[in-house]
């Protein structure tokens, strides 16, 4: 057996003398270990033993390169995503900040999540001090971790050749390679749900109670990670437990309850804390309306966003003609696989969904602990369940979400490619296990599993007949020749996006792979020894797509609140694109009919309260009406959204100027240049770098004052925040849409010397919410003298004049 064969088809446990011969009858049950004991596998003790030894280097391989593509230039990004950038800043100051997640050390207001994806970074930044490197490398660690432990679980059940296959991808997938090396709660999210598959698979081999809980917990920090979506496993979790653990039913479903406990506290010490301590006593609750942990649970982050009914957002599903919103593109069944995701996240799906259905065509009609069905299962369904919520829901999407997604696609291509491997050489050799061979070698199972059902087993057809083999060995052998060829022609659907990005690839690809394709179908026929060269030439073109994507993404910076993996794509988001492709559907307007809340500009009619009627002389055009603001809208922008670019955004093609307040007009496709922002919208979605004489007027006694300065929209704060290294409150938080604080509220605040100036511009309201942002820049334009600094109307708070001046 050539070396390439033994590759693939290495088992995850090779058998030991006692898994060969087990035990039967009383003496079996008097020297099989408890059901529920966590050292099942005799080898675990020697993990070497178990593995050939090309797999340690190989492994080793696997995560120095992904650390490498994640930490490589690292510090280009700046503050990556300003928003929590300066959450960590607060909560490097202060541990009240810390525990609650507040945007600034002052405590005005949290962040619009859970605060755990802050607590990592902040303690970096406590020890090695405020930079760029101190937030996004505890990021970038975390993606190598979760490659790590992606290839743990995978090769419990599979090999190590499935678990390095499944890393491979999962390293590789453009959209896990832009989050890892970003400051968004996704990163962590994403290593907690693959360590809660690995308690999974820990769980299901012995029945566990213990690991069963464990992911529970696991599944709960995930909540305070990023909310709900960390639920959208537990179903999967809990099923495929309930259906293949190596136990009794009604002990199963007690251990589920005691995992649910689990979850419960894990996941709700935080809240209840949250919900007990007096409003008074802790920073306001960013992205609700009513100060409370659970409506932002249930209501921004929870249901509105399958329902597209969230009050205070950019705006929701229900407003675009498509059915998603401003940020989300089109929902339906082909969403994971349109202009603005295609190229983030499925480059491998169509390979993952069919290895997925032919693994459980292949398991057939397996007895109820087969581990091989149970981990397509978990897999198959982390991928189904999580994708098809996120194809339909109406509300805030960004197609960065789908970094959930990239653990299940890598586990299902390894899988699969191993399991069809093995078939295939199973058919092509002896029904009788030869000696040293790999292929029908027994791995060691765990007590009340029967052997024949493990992955690397052959199947119990083997023993039924040539003819049954024969068949299972030609559908391996035609599934993954299908399979490489999908994956080549979508590669090459996905590179012709971005027709512009090297070009020479989109050929070499299909040609490639079709080729190899071809070849897989005649690997019976061909000499062995260019069995491995086929192979290598099939995983590179299948490879190919997203390693490229994944090498232009981390070496390109991004910044702001919406980046976008790979190249610009045409209609679509790229690095630094200010916004999505397509045009505004017919509804998207603001409430009340005009560009503004109120039909107008804003309270008044026109625009903004004490300033020009179409808005002073902005800085990278902020929004019509507020001080500072232009009457037309930078560019890079979306289209009929007025604002202001980030740095270096793209030129916004017949975008609508919103004059007035007015309704975007002609909103043409937005496509964003190599810049450095995801974000713009007049300090909505990324913020901007003071200049240095608005950071010296800003940091003037500045430890007279609780805040420095206060902004409408989070932002706009942060940047001003991050420069001045002060507390900067941002009013109405990260839409300027929440009540915090209100104009009553505000005025004591100035009364009292607390706040030193308000700068204007910043983000403004949406799809309902709160109008407190907008009474307080009223008020403020009516009974503060303005000055321009550099371009930013700043009013000092200080003192009171007659009329604000342009």
């Amino acid at each position: 057996m050539d070396r390439t064969e033994s590759l693939l088809t290495t088992p995850a446990d090779p058998p030991d003398d006692t898994a060969t011969a087990p035990p039967s009858g009383p003496r079996a049950a008097a020297t099989a270990p408890p059901a529920s004991s966590a050292s099942s596998h005799p080898d675990d003790a020697d993990p070497a033993r178990r593995d050939p030894r090309w797999v340690r280097p190989a492994l080793a391989v696997l995560l120095l390169g992904t650390g490498l593509l994640y930490l490589w230039g690292l510090g280009e990004s700046g503050w990556a995503n300003s928003f929590y950038s300066a959450a960590v800043q607060a909560g490097s100051e202060s541990w009240k900040a810390f525990f609650y997640g507040s945007s600034d050390a002052a405590n005005s207001i949290t962040v619009d999540k859970t605060p755990a994806a802050l607590w990592l970074m902040a303690l970096s930044v406590r020890i090695f001090g405020l930079n760029s490197w101190a937030i996004l490398v505890p990021q970038a660690l975390l993606g190598v971790a979760s490659v790590g432990v992606l290839y743990a679980t995978v090769r419990r059940w599979y090999g190590p050749a499935a678990g390095l296959i499944a890393g491979t991808v999962l390293a590789l997938t453009p959209v896990a390679t832009l989050m890892f090396r970003f400051n968004n709660p996704d990163a962590l999210l994403v290593l907690l749900l693959v360590l809660g598959a690995y308690a999974t698979v820990r769980a299901v081999e012995t029945a566990s109670t213990r690991w069963i809980v464990l992911v529970g917990v696991l599944v709960g920090f995930g909540f305070l990670t990023k909310m709900l979506q960390a639920f959208l496993v537990v179903p999967v979790f809990a099923g495929v437990y309930l259906l293949a653990a190596p136990t009794g039913f009604w002990r199963r479903i007690r251990q589920l309850l005691l995992a649910g406990l689990g979850l419960v506290v894990a996941a709700g010490w935080w809240v209840a804390t949250v919900e007990l301590v007096p409003a008074s006593a802790r920073p306001y609750i960013g992205g609700s309306q009513n100060n409370s942990i659970l409506e932002l649970t249930l209501g921004y982050n929870g249901l509105g966003r399958i329902t597209g009914d969230e009050e205070g957002s950019v705006g929701g599903g229900a407003r675009m003609g498509g059915g998603g919103g401003p940020f989300s593109g089109q929902t339906g069944w082909l969403r994971m696989f349109d202009t603005e995701v295609g190229g983030q996240i499925s480059w491998l799906l169509p390979a993952a969904l069919i290895l997925l259905v032919a693994g459980l065509v292949l398991a057939g009609r397996a007895a109820r602990t087969d581990r091989r069905r149970a981990g397509l299962l978990l897999w198959g369904g982390w991928l189904l369940v999580t994708g098809l919520i996120f194809s339909f829901m109406s509300g805030i999407f960004h197609a960065y979400y789908t970094v959930a997604l990239a653990p299940a696609v890598g586990a299902l291509v390894g899988i699969g490619t191993v399991l069809l491997w093995r078939e295939r050489r199973a058919a092509a050799g002896p029904v009788t296990p030869v000696a040293g061979s790999a292929v029908l070698a027994a791995p060691a199972a765990a007590p009340g599993v029967d052997a024949a059902t493990a992955p690397g087993v052959a199947p119990a057809s083997v023993t039924g007949g040539r003819r049954s083999l024969r068949w299972r060995g030609w559908f391996a052998t035609g599934t993954l020749a299908v399979t490489l060829a999908v994956t080549a022609w979508w590669s090459w659907r996905l590179l012709g996006r971005s027709a512009d990005f090297q070009p020479w690839l989109r050929p070499a690809v299909l040609v490639a792979g079709l080729a190899v394709a071809v070849l897989i179908l005649l690997t019976r026929r061909l000499p062995r020894r260019l069995v491995p060269v086929v192979l290598a030439l099939g995983a590179s073109a299948a490879l190919a797509g997203p390693a490229a994507y994944a090498a232009q993404t981390a070496g390109t910076p991004h910044t702001g609140s919406i980046p976008s993996a790979g190249p610009n794509v045409q209609g679509g988001f790229g690095p630094g694109r200010g916004g999505p492709g397509g045009r505004m559907g017919d509804g998207m307007e603001f409430p009340g009919g005009g560009g503004f809340p109120g039909g107008g500009g804003f309270p008044g009619g026109g625009g903004f309260p004490g300033g020009n009627r179409d808005g002073g002389t902005g800085r990278n055009g902020q929004p019509p009406g507020f001080p500072g603001g232009t009457a037309n809208g930078g560019t890079g922008q979306f289209p009929g959204f007025p604002g202001g670019t980030g740095q270096n955004g793209g030129i916004g093609q017949d975008g609508g100027t919103g004059q007035n307040g007015g309704t975007g007009q002609d909103g043409g496709r937005t496509r964003g240049g190599q810049g450095r922002t995801g974000g713009g919208m007049g300090g909505l979605l990324d913020s901007r770098e003071p200049s240095a004489a608005l950071k010296a007027l800003l940091t003037a006694d500045a430890d007279d004052y609780t805040w420095v300065a206060a902004a409408v929209g989070s932002n706009n704060a942060s940047g001003y925040q991050l420069a001045t290294g002060r507390p900067v409150m941002a009013v109405g938080g990260f839409n300027g849409s929440d009540p915090s604080p209100t104009l009553a509220r505000f005025q004591e605040y100035v009364a009292a010397g607390k706040i030193h100036y308000f700068v204007g511009g910043g983000g403004f309201r949406a799809n309902g919410g709160s109008s407190a942002s907008q009474e307080i820049a009223t008020w403020v334009a009516g009974n503060f003298t303005a000055q321009t600094v550099d371009g930013v109307t700043v009013y000092d708070l200080t003192s009171a004049g007659q009329e604000a001046q342009g």
